[in-house]
């Protein structure tokens, strides 16, 4: 009962936080972008709880406790590709001066392939998202014993309203929430999950043989280069992402974005990685979708009343977070590139927050019914990892090459990007079907790297041979100059108006940190065990309310 209610009131805590930004959101720049003036240690913060919450504690806490070691392996990679996207690509999207993704594919590559790609992101961002659902929803239905359909139902719901709601700084509060409570959950759940072990060497004498190798099973090196790939092209040119990169003030802060997610992917897939490898020791046996809840089950079993609902809260919305992230995305480019852009240009600031509110709660309805089927396809884990082998290279390579090449055309991406999503849909799911033949994981997600990245490349050298520029290329520097020479000129009542948005924003993440000091230091008083590192880290999280509260005194006082 106690965790019930923890669940419930931090809740109502978190919606009422999307409610108090209900009245920032004055336009399409403020309510998608934040002004495109949001600091960028949130920004960074943000990308990494929006990315790392999605496949987590259901995706690849299953691997972890299946093979070990290779789930940590597998999310370096996303390391690398931070590390390439915060050299090459981040500072590149912010130096367009579009506000999305889609923005810029219209501008470079022409409205046709712009609105071909709009149809196709928009589809499989919301697959992926409904996979996420299920998997906070297997997580909330598996520790507190409720049915998993109503339990999906009622937490979509909460997420689209949260989102809808309140706009993009609604949701990177939310991040950086979650960032301090998952983190402050595993230095309580460590400890407890090796005392269970009989310690940290038991453990590892207890654990199946190759269960610490860098790769294992079926995931090969191959499968972790294909891998790192396809993370340089996700992290890169993901519209989810770009929205970080763009939502900052300058093409370095973009960088920094990108550092900081790097850096932190560093660490946290060991720490994030051993609750459910050690679940292995304590329990195992578990195969199948039931490994999928090897993270809660360890949860279950060694953290008392309270402090479960702590870190189920915690895992939910952490794992909401990136949910809500992509259908403030995929609406942001409803509203802007196809209501605005196509249906009703002349449309009024106030007629578009009411379309970019509806196009939420539309995608996220579409974004519930997915998650209810993910049980009947595999699971979370070959639902994600197929959709990302089939779909990553051939959506979000072309636009990444369009940032640097001259010589790319919109008809030309066209083309690269239906065959190869072909050729993949024909080896994942036609071949299979007529004579059984199927790819092992590592070539699933080999081919769906190399072959768009090959055909972009002689494509670009055969149009190098002929010496010949896109006119797309030449179109879209004219776009440019004009789009330098409007950013030139800065409304002083919008720049006040985004300051005091940021302001405001600085101040919500004091005061939601200190209520989270505070909840934690009353479980630490009812807790049965554990209570004086709750106590401890609950402390340290109110001390560190303090550093966004002087933030937002600097930022009023500039």
């Amino acid at each position: 009962m106690t965790d019930t209610i923890v669940v419930i009131v931090f809740s109502v805590f978190i919606l009422l936080v999307g409610i108090s930004f209900s009245r920032t959101g004055r336009n399409l720049k403020s309510f998608f972008a934040g002004g495109e003036a949001v600091p960028w240690f949130i920004g960074g913060l943000s990308l990494f709880m929006s990315f790392f919450s999605a496949g987590t504690f259901v995706a690849w806490g299953a691997i972890a406790y299946q093979h070990g070691w290779v789930a940590v392996t597998i999310q370096w990679t996303m390391c690398i590709g931070a590390l390439v996207t915060g050299l090459y690509l981040a500072p590149k999207w912010k130096a367009t001066g579009n506000l999305t993704a889609a923005e810029f594919i219209k501008m470079r590559l022409g409205t046709k392939v712009q609105k071909s790609y709009i149809y196709i992101f928009t589809v499989v961002s919301v697959f992926i998202k409904g996979s996420v659902l299920y998997s906070v929803s297997k997580l909330v239905s598996a520790s507190l014993g409720y049915p998993l359909i109503p339990v999906t139902v009622i937490l979509g719901i909460l997420m689209i309203s949260y989102t809808a709601v309140g706009g993009l700084w609604a949701v990177m509060v939310t991040d950086i929430l979650q960032f301090v409570v998952l983190t402050a959950a595993v230095l309580i759940i460590l400890p407890l999950v090796f005392h269970e072990t009989g310690g940290v060497q038991q453990f590892i004498d207890k654990a199946p043989d190759h269960f610490f190798n860098l790769v294992n099973g079926e995931y090969s090196w191959g499968f972790i280069f294909a891998f790192a790939l396809y993370h340089i092209f996700y992290i890169g040119g993901n519209w989810t992402f770009v929205q970080r990169y763009t939502s900052v003030d300058s093409p370095k802060s973009a960088s920094k974005v990108a550092y900081l997610f790097a850096g932190l992917y560093i660490l946290s897939p060991i720490i994030w990685m051993l609750p459910p490898m050690a679940y292995q020791v304590i329990h195992p046996g578990m195969s199948g979708l039931d490994a999928e809840n090897a993270y809660i089950m360890v949860c279950k079993q060694v953290l008392p009343a309270g402090l479960l609902g702590l870190m189920l809260t915690g895992m939910y919305f952490s794992t909401s977070a990136s949910a809500n992230t992509a259908l403030n995305v995929v609406s942001a480019v409803f509203t802007n590139d196809i209501y605005k852009g196509s249906i009703n240009p002349q449309a009024s600031d106030k007629k578009l927050m009411f379309v970019a509110r509806a196009s939420s709660w539309f995608f996220g309805i579409f974004m519930i019914l997915i998650a209810m089927g993910v049980p009947y396809i595999g699971g979370i884990v070959e639902f994600t990892l197929s959709v990302g082998a089939i779909t990553g290279g051939p959506l979000l390579l072309p636009p990444i090459w369009a940032l640097f090449s001259k010589k790319l055309s919109g008809k030309a991406t066209i083309y690269i990007t239906v065959l190869s999503l072909a050729v993949n849909l024909l080896f994942k799911m036609v071949i299979p079907l007529i004579n059984h033949y199927k790819l092992s994981r590592a070539n699933e997600m080999l081919l769906g790297v190399l072959l768009p990245l090959i055909a972009l490349a002689i494509y670009e050298w055969i149009a190098a041979r002929k010496k010949q520029v896109s006119t797309d290329y030449l179109q879209y520097q004219e776009y440019r100059q004009h789009k330098k020479k409007e950013a030139a000129v800065m409304d002083e009542e919008e720049a006040r108006l985004v300051k005091a948005q940021n302001v405001f924003g600085l101040k919500m993440i004091a005061f939601s940190l200190a209520f989270m000091a505070i909840l934690m230091l009353v479980l630490a008083l009812i807790t049965s065990k554990g209570g004086a590192l709750v106590g401890t880290i609950a402390l340290l999280i109110l001390a560190g309310s303090l550093i966004p509260w002087r933030a937002s005194k600097r930022g009023k006082g500039n």
